[in-house]
């Protein structure tokens, strides 16, 4: 099964931009400003339209199960993925949309299924976003257990692929074992769209999860703490992909943006609504749970990234005018990522600056093309 070219995710340009988290309540920000993220249907529809309309390339939604607690309960309203993907692929036409998928929480049978049916909605620009599993409160709610090895998630998610692959491969019922699975007479039906693999991406910052995106996936999606260590993690990974899997790897990471006119406007604001108004018993929580679990931070600099937490999930910044910003940005492509998601703190009230001052600054740079041109 090959993959398809004409995705926006394959496109000329060099930098790819997508959103991150719109479908949950705060999106990146726990933040207690009135203003902070609706993630209402009705919000993220008006969204995906923007930006497919702007040139964006995809939306990435974040799986969450259950809130993280405090004034707001961060993310603790969420429009479920899978569906979320169904629905904006229907609204659209051009911009490609991510299921972010739990391996733990769907039967990969099902999956299958589901995400051939959203791949036919969509005309062939739905995305996956593979997660192995992080976060105990949300397996205690399925009355799983987390497996505290971190190699067992990733060997279910491999078997969880590995399935998946082959009931939209296999044209006659099929039976299948391995370490996690057993089925007989398995079929799959409707297929993806054109018989080609959507575009798939790994979130995962640990060792197990980007050898997974290496062996697997078109992209890695990864925490970047600083520029340097980034453009480390893209040339070691890059290589492993080329030389353990004969593969190419596209490695992609995560911001949050507060742009205004001014670089002290976007500094003030972004005291405002990050320290002064920091939903701090959420932020904590977050980090408490990431610290733990997930693996995407080294423990030693959790405490440190706290503004951070609360002012983004702890990605990476890019606050200020639109030089800033775009510069920003341009450093993470020449770090050599193939492109990065934004989030803002109201991305409805906020898109629209970005796309009308920052992207024409990286068109000028040569790292985009104009809306449309791509």
């Amino acid at each position: 099964m090959s993959h398809r070219p004409h995705s926006s995710m394959f496109n000329r340009n060099r930098f790819k931009l997508g959103l991150f988290s719109p479908n949950c309540s705060g999106g990146m920000a726990a933040t207690t400003v009135p203003e902070r993220w609706d993630a209402s249907w009705d919000n993220n529809l008006a969204l995906a339209r923007m930006a497919e309309a702007g040139g964006i390339e995809f939306l990435l939604p974040i799986a969450r199960w259950t809130g993280y607690g405090g004034e707001t309960d961060f993310q603790g309203q969420s429009l479920e993925t899978i569906t979320w993907c169904a629905g904006l692929l229907a609204a659209t036409t051009r911009i490609t949309v991510f299921a972010t998928a739990h391996t733990a929480f769907t039967h990969p049978l099902v999956a299958a299924k589901q995400f051939a049916t959203i791949d036919a909605i969509g005309g062939g620009r739905f995305g996956l976003n593979i997660v192995c599993g992080w976060n105990q409160p949300e397996y205690d709610m399925f009355g799983l257990d987390l497996p505290e090895e971190h190699d067992a998630r990733y060997r279910y998610g491999q078997c969880w692929w590995d399935l998946i692959r082959r009931a939209w491969d296999a044209d006659e019922p099929f039976d299948w074992q391995d370490e996690f699975f057993t089925v007989r007479h398995a079929v799959c039906s409707p297929k993806p769209y054109g018989r080609t693999l959507p575009p798939l991406m790994n979130a995962g910052s640990s060792e197990q999860g980007r050898d997974f995106a290496a062996r697997n996936c078109d992209a890695l999606f990864t925490v970047m703490v600083d520029l340097a260590s980034g453009a480390e993690t893209v040339r070691q990974w890059q290589a492993i992909a080329a030389e353990r899997y004969q593969r190419a790897l596209e490695v992609f990471t995560t911001t949050y943006v507060v742009c205004r006119p001014t670089r002290r406007e976007a500094e003030d604001y972004h005291h405002y609504y990050a320290v002064e108004r920091a939903d701090l018993a959420a932020a904590d929580r977050l980090m408490t749970l990431m610290g733990m679990h997930a693996h995407s931070f080294p423990r030693e600099q959790i405490e440190a990234l706290r503004t951070n937490f609360a002012a983004g999930h702890g990605v990476y910044p890019l606050v200020g005018d639109p030089d800033d910003v775009a510069a920003g940005l341009a450093a993470i492509a020449d770090a050599g990522f193939g492109g990065a998601t934004v989030a803002f703190v109201n991305y409805l009230d906020e898109l629209p600056y970005f796309l009308a001052e920052v992207v024409p600054r990286l068109e000028a740079r040569g790292l985009r093309l104009p809306a449309g041109a791509a």
